[in-house]
Parts: C-alpha cells; structure tokens; sequence
C-alpha cells in the first residue's frame, strides 16, 4: 500500500481541489502490516458487534410469521395467484409458541416500531461519541438492546403495546451504534484504510441477517419463536464483556498497539482532524456535500428496510415458501450483500492507493452501482410473476449490488469531515432512518389483497427513490475534507 503522504495526480472534473489522502505536507508514514494489528482486530470485533445488531434487529421479522394466528390471518393475508411452493416437510412444525390474532396493519406497526426509538438517538449518539468517544456508548447501547431483546415474549403476552413499547427501546439502544462506530474510526482508520475497514466493521450487519433469518426459521420451526429472543438476546451480553475488555477509544490510549502502528494511525491522520472543542452546526448544515449523503442515505435505507422487514412475509404470502424455506432463502440476498461489501471495500481502497482514483470518483462510482443496479432488479424480481427461482436471483442480484453502497457514499461521512463523523452520521441516518418507521406500514397499506400487481407498486416505488438518490450524490457529493471541519475555520472563508 502506498504512503498516505501522497497526493493524487488525477481529478475528476470540478473537483480539481479532491486531492484524497489530503496529507500534503504531513510526514510520509509507512502502512504497518496487518495481521493482528489494533484497528484490523478493531475492525473484527466491530464486525461481530454489527453482526449481533442486525440479528436483534431482523429476528422479529421471521417469529412474527410464526406468531400470527394462520387459522384467523392466512385467508385474509395469503395470496393465491402462485401455487403453494414448498418442499414437503418431513418433521412436523413445533406449534407450541403462543400466537396472536393481529391483523396486516398491526404487523406493520410493530416491525416499524424499532425505528421510532431508532432515530431518536442518532444525533445525541453522535455529539455525545465525538465527546467522550464511542466505546462505552456503543457497548452499552448493543447491550440494552440485548437486554430488552430477552423481554420480547413477556412483552407480547401481555399485549400489542407492551410489544411496541420494548421494540421501541431496543431502537433507542441500536440508535447508537453507527454513530459511535463513525466516532470511533474518524480516529482509528487510516484514509486509505477507510474503505477495507468500515467495510469490514459494518459488513457484520449483512452477515447477521445472513445467519439469524435461517436460524430463526429453524428455531421457529422445531422449538417456538420464544427462543430466538433468548439466544440472540444472551449472545448480545456475550459480545459486551469482550468488547469491553478488548477495545479502546483511540489508539492513544490502547494497551497492547505497537508503537510503528499508533505512529502510522496518528500521522495518517494529523491533517484531517480538528482540535476545535466546539461543533460547527450552521456551516455543517449548510453544507451540500452533507445533504448530498442524507439524501442518498435515506434513499437506499428505503429498498433496504422495506426488504429487510418484508421479505420473510413476500416469501410465505406471495411467493408461499414454507417457514423453513422462509428463513434461508429471505437470507440469501444478504449473504451477496456481504460479501460484496468485503470485496468492494478492498477495490475501492486499491482504486485510490494503487490507481490514482480521487476520493470523490472512487464514492461515485460505488453508489451509482449500490444504487441503481438494485433498483433495476427489484423491480425485474416484481415483473416475473410466479416464477420462484428468477424472482430469488433478481432479488439476490439486488441486494447483493447493494454492498457497493457500502463503499460509496456510506462512508463519505469520514471523507467530507473526520472529526465530525460521528455527529454527520447521525444526522444522514435520522433522515434514513425514516424509511424503516414508514416503509413497512407503507408496503403494508399498498399491499391490502398480496397481489403481485400491489408488490409490483411497492418494487416500483422502493427503485424511483433510489435512482433519485444516486443521481442526487452523483451531482453534489465532495471527498475533500470541507473548510468547516478543520482547524483554522473560524465562521467564514478566507
């Protein structure tokens, strides 16, 4: 890998000023190797924090299929336009799991109801992160989700609102993560390191859906819902007391990085970030590269969350896979999206270090591709009719283009400004988080009779605001670190 030291001889258009790494002056730091280094096994236990994240997040989404009352639901919510597509099942469905008669519109409230804690703590998570740093902020936010996440069952017994409620709880602790997450690379990450280990860290997520919709299917299956609570619940606090013996704020203060590794980290990164104690929110909102990335943000969290929450019930009431099938095949798409997103973190950072690829380029190209390349096949998965296995490729070949993103403007937060990029982070991702509070209620009003003709609509709509959001970044993204995110910005431009 090259020195973060250089410049690059190669702009694209009107960013003539995106010289990426941006360390012009600043001392040539060699790359220290990677095995077992501080921030890559940073990176791997970020990996498996995001990994629990998504799989308390997405659990809810398999159990609630085995939660509703079928003899009282499945008429009203079952399409009949594909014929039943399962393979016969030889082991008869454990159906000790308590259920409940609630109907499309309540379903929808409940899926959406984690994201109405969600973003409220996007903002507060990334201001209080880039104050006192993100790793008890982090820990303790997976950490309450997990707790909350045991509560489930007890939750649903008692009641529809007892449900939301937890639900509701378990958001205001995963509000945190990313933030604190952003936080904790603006001081860890190399610039051109950012792409290989953001991707890294938060590929954890993909992969969590990708192991807890089978595994939830399967522990629906031949135990009750009940359990997928308490085992992804007890992993979280698992993953808790390693995180809090094994990980430091900053490479300052960790106790086991060499020396030439906190050197590299700490010149890589001596001209990207401020000292100033104070957050320049009037400039930072005023800047369009900031709402270039929440725009695009929150135009791919909306296929992203209407999949993620709906896919499970696409695959039982149109498509009509049993629950067993349910889960593994609802979790396919994601495996793509994970290993795209491993792959595309390593292309994006040789494109800059190895071919001259200015940031900016390299951020636009990526969430061209992770944008509108799923767009293109959600909506030829709602154009096949009932043709099973083409609707599974088109719907794999969507999510799995989606990983680009991952490298694109996903990370353009720690470009535009390091030091804040815990605070930008949870700006874009209140704005994203949006789609999870509506989408799922949204698909579900759409979608009254599960005709293919209604999800056809949904498909249609989830693709539209995609390509608005690329073409949208595409216009008005920056990768040059911005004026109002360094030292010597004092209001105005000099």
């Amino acid at each position: 890998m090259r020195s973060p030291g250089r410049g690059l001889a190669s702009h694209d258009g009107d960013e003539g000023t995106d010289s990426t790494p941006l360390l012009q002056g600043s001392p040539r730091a060699e790359a220290v190797p990677v095995c077992c280094s501080a921030r890559y096994n940073l990176a791997v236990l970020a990996f498996f924090g995001f990994f629990i994240v998504y799989a308390l997040r997405v659990n809810l989404s398999v159990a609630l299929v085995d939660m509703i009352n079928s003899t009282t639901t499945s008429a009203e919510n079952t399409s009949n336009e594909c014929p039943e597509h399962s393979v016969p099942i030889k082991v008869p469905h454990n159906r000790t799991g308590k259920q409940y008669q609630w109907d499309a519109e309540t379903q929808g409230w409940i899926l959406g109801s984690f994201f109405y804690g969600y973003i409220i703590t996007q903002i507060p998570g990334g201001y209080i992160a880039s104050k006192v740093g993100g790793k008890l902020l982090l820990g303790f936010g997976i950490l309450g989700t997990a707790v909350f996440t045991l509560f489930t069952p007890l939750a649903a017994d008692l009641g529809v609102g007892y449900l939301i409620t937890v639900r509701t709880l378990e958001g205001l602790g995963e509000g945190v993560t990313f933030p604190a997450m952003h936080a904790m690379w603006s001081s860890w990450a190399p610039p051109l390191e950012r792409s290989k280990l953001l991707s890294i860290s938060y590929a954890g997520a993909q992969l969590g859906t990708v192991i807890s919709l089978p595994l939830s299917g399967i522990i629906c299956f031949y135990m009750d819902w009940t359990y997928v609570f308490y085992l992804f619940g007890i992993v979280g606090i698992f993953w808790f007391i390693l995180w809090i013996r094994l990980v430091s704020d900053k490479p300052e203060t960790h106790t086991a990085i060499s020396h030439s590794e906190k050197e590299y980290i700490l010149s890589s990164l001596r001209n990207q970030l401020s000292s100033q104690k104070s957050v320049p929110w009037i400039p930072m909102l005023k800047s369009l590269p900031l709402w270039a990335i929440v725009v695009a943000h929150f135009s791919y969290n909306w296929t992203f969350y209407t999949l993620l929450t709906l896919l499970p019930t696409y695959m039982k009431e149109i498509l009509r896979f049993n629950v067993q099938e349910n889960g593994l095949l609802s979790a396919l798409p994601y495996f793509g999206c994970w290993l795209c997103m491993i792959l595309s973190g390593q292309a994006a950072d040789n494109l800059r270090a190895k071919w001259n690829f200015s940031t900016i380029c390299v951020r636009r190209v990526f969430s061209l591709i992770g944008m509108i390349g799923p767009a293109i096949f959600l909506v030829a998965a709602g154009f096949i009719g009932c043709n099973y296995s083409l609707a599974i490729v088109f719907l794999t070949i969507s999510t799995t283009l989606g990983g680009f993103g991952s490298s694109g403007f996903s990370i353009n937060h720690l470009d535009i400004a390091p030091s804040f990029a815990g605070i930008l982070l949870g700006i874009t991702n209140t704005f994203a988080t949006i789609p999870g509070m509506i989408g799922p209620v949204i698909a579900k009003s759409l979608t009254p009779h599960n005709t293919i003709t209604e999800w056809q609509t949904v498909f249609c709509i989830a693709a539209a605001i995609n390509v608005f959001g690329a073409i949208f970044f595409t216009l008005f993204g920056k990768g040059e670190v911005q004026t109002w995110a360094l030292n010597n910005y004092h209001g105005h431009r000099n």
